[in-house]
């Protein structure tokens, strides 16, 4: 049985009163050098861990970055910590417990698990403003506030264009995941998104997999679907060419590539060149790194939806600081459980009805360049 990892709430009533109960909890005490301090002036020194999940992905290296930024400008210290490999929570554990001894003020954290669900409690109560970065863990409350991707819609988007690009043509799609033990928020929410946008039902909303594996799809023009299988990749670039291998192994003729991000999309792209299939495949992904968006420039991915990780980042920085010396704390996006930072489709090939923005525009905006 995979261990449940978080969830994405989708009832507008329940996530505004789950955030709200967060927010209450939050902790007016974390300006002082105790949890039960008073709120500090505005040019006090604050000390903030940003852990995320690994340093191997450049997304990740790219909050550091954006942090370290934003640390500067807010007087801020700030501690870097990383999981060894995406999934790492006993090195996110330490790292919190390091923050906790150290006095920190807020912990930015990627959680890499549950697991970590304890450890951070244990910072909220000793005094700490903990905010999650790019995945809402379950429940949405176990931090102060998230700030993330609506993973959902930015699926939602590459599976409506994949839909419309079709143009009534059988779907044969194989779908690269993150996880096949491990549920986790980021990596249903993509899958779901994408297969939603195409039109086809999840089936078991609670993870990946659910859907049936054949019948029709209602996206674009509409027509036939056949789903391949879900393989994991970590979403790291020699676990999507691994999971392609395997997919191509079961069916040859596969013509629709999801994968979870661009690192695993370009792994794909390389089963697919070996096989001598690169140019009969369709790959679209979730990540709008500069490199990725050279991807849809130079036709490896058809289309990508760009998110903002320097966004989340900055924001979360800039939160914590402002709470530890007396300012507003930060709400969610109106009906979701976390703060949207938004995403945009990147693609050279636009379909009518859908928003989206050229290679070139996305380069102006893409990440880790």
């Amino acid at each position: 049985m995979p261990t449940r990892f978080s969830r994405r709430s989708r009832t507008a009533a329940i996530a505004s009163l789950a955030a709200a109960s967060a927010l209450a909890l939050s902790l007016t005490a974390c300006s002082s050098g105790s949890s039960g301090g008073s709120s500090g002036g505005s040019n006090d020194h604050v000390g903030v861990s940003l852990i995320v999940k690994t340093t191997s992905n450049p997304y990740f290296v790219a909050m550091e970055t954006a942090a370290k930024a934003d640390a500067k400008k807010n007087n801020v210290t700030l501690t870097l910590a990383a999981g060894k490999k995406d999934g790492d929570t006993d090195s996110q554990i330490q790292a919190i417990e390091n923050a906790i001894s150290r006095g920190d003020k807020g912990i930015l954290i990627t959680p890499n698990g549950s697991a970590v669900n304890n450890e951070i409690q244990k910072a909220r109560r000793a005094g700490l403003y903990v905010i999650a970065l790019d995945t809402v863990p379950t429940p949405a409350s176990t931090v102060d506030i998230t700030f993330a991707t609506d993973n959902y819609a930015a699926g939602q988007s590459i599976g409506k264009w994949m839909a419309n690009t079709l143009g009534g043509k059988k779907a044969v799609i194989a779908m690269i995941d993150l996880f096949s033990d491990q549920i986790v928020s980021v990596d249903v929410d993509r899958d779901h998104g994408f297969l939603n946008g195409m039109g086809i039902d999840v089936g078991d909303k609670s993870k990946n997999g659910g859907e049936a594996s054949s019948g029709s799809y209602t996206g674009g023009k509409g027509g036939q679907y056949q789903i391949v299988g879900h393989q994991p990749s970590q979403g790291a670039e020699d676990g999507g060419r691994t999971a392609m291998e395997t997919l191509l192994s079961k069916n040859p003729d596969i013509n629709v590539v999801y994968t979870i991000n661009e690192p695993a999309a370009y792994g794909a792209y390389q089963a697919l060149k070996a096989a001598g299939k690169q140019n009969s495949v369709t790959i679209v992904s979730i990540d709008g790194g500069c490199t990725g968006v050279g991807y849809v420039k130079q036709g490896i991915l058809g289309a990508t939806a760009q998110q903002y990780p320097s966004k989340m980042a900055s924001l979360g920085m800039e939160a914590i600081a402002k709470i530890a010396r007396g300012g507003e704390k930060p709400k969610p996006s109106n009906g979701l459980d976390f703060f949207n930072t938004g995403s945009t489709l990147i693609t050279d090939h636009p379909v009518s009805g859908l928003d989206s923005v050229d290679a070139a525009k996305g380069g102006t905006t893409c990440w880790a360049n």
